[in-house]
C-alpha cells in the first residue's frame, strides 16, 4: 500500500498510532489484573511451555502462523500489520508501570473490564485507518468475508479454539479469559460499527 505525503496519509497514520497507542494501554490493564488472560495469551502461553522458549518468541510463532493463514483468505499485510506486530508489545511496557497496584478482586476485575472494552475501541481505531489490520485481526475480518458469518460469530468461535489448544499445552485460564473469549466479539463488533468500518465483500 502506497502511502502520498499529504493531510490525509499523515491523518491515517496518526490513527494508526493513536490506536495502537491506547491498545497497549488496554493490554496491559487486562493482563496486569490478574484475573486471566486473552486466548491469543493463553495459546501463545502454551507454545511458550511447550516449546521451552520465551513469551516474546512465542508470540512471533504465533503470529507468523496466523499470518500463514491470510493467504489462502487473500488477505494482504499493510503497513499496519507491520507496525502492530512491533508497536503494541513497546506500548505494553510503557503504560504498565503507570498502572495502579490494586488490593481487591473486584477492583481488578473492574480494571479487566475495562481494559477489555478498550482493546475493542483501539481495534476499531487503528483498523479504520485502512492501513492494515493486526495479524489475529486481519484473520477475524478474513474469515468474515469469506465464510459470510457475522464478526462475533466468527472471533467467538476462533478464540474459544485457540483458547482450548493453549489451555491444553499449559496455557493459563481463570474466569476473565472466559469472559474475553465470549465478550470480545461483540464489543469489537460494535466498535467497527461506531467507527463505521464496512468490509469489502469478496468478488
Amino acid at each position: 500500500m502506497k502511502l502520498g505525503f499529504n493531510r490525509h496519509s499523515v491523518k491515517r497514520l496518526f490513527r494508526l498510532n493513536l490506536g495502537l497507542f491506547i491498545y497497549g494501554l488496554a493490554v496491559a490493564m487486562v493482563v496486569n489484573a490478574h484475573v486471566g488472560i486473552p486466548p491469543w495469551d493463553v495459546f501463545a502461553q502454551g507454545f511458550s511451555i511447550q516449546l521451552h522458549i520465551s513469551y516474546g518468541i512465542a508470540s512471533i510463532i504465533v503470529s507468523s502462523i496466523v499470518l500463514i493463514f491470510w493467504i489462502p483468505l487473500k488477505i494482504k499485510p499493510g503497513l499496519g500489520s507491520i507496525m502492530n506486530a512491533i508497536l503494541i508489545g513497546l506500548w505494553m511496557d510503557f503504560w504498565t508501570p503507570f498502572l495502579p497496584k490494586l488490593d481487591f478482586y473486584w477492583e481488578n476485575f473492574g480494571m479487566f473490564v475495562l481494559g477489555m472494552c478498550t482493546v475493542a475501541f483501539a481495534t476499531g481505531l487503528y483498523i479504520t485507518s485502512n492501513l492494515g489490520s493486526g495479524p489475529r485481526d486481519g484473520l477475524m475480518l478474513g474469515l468474515t468475508k469469506t465464510l459470510g458469518w457475522k464478526l462475533w460469530q466468527v472471533r467467538t468461535l476462533v478464540e474459544l479454539v485457540v483458547l482450548t489448544i493453549g489451555w491444553l499445552m499449559g496455557g493459563q485460564v481463570r474466569e476473565g479469559t472466559l469472559i474475553f473469549a465470549i465478550c470480545i466479539g461483540y464489543l469489537m463488533q460494535g466498535s467497527l460499527k461506531f467507527f463505521k468500518y464496512q468490509p469489502k465483500k469478496q468478488k
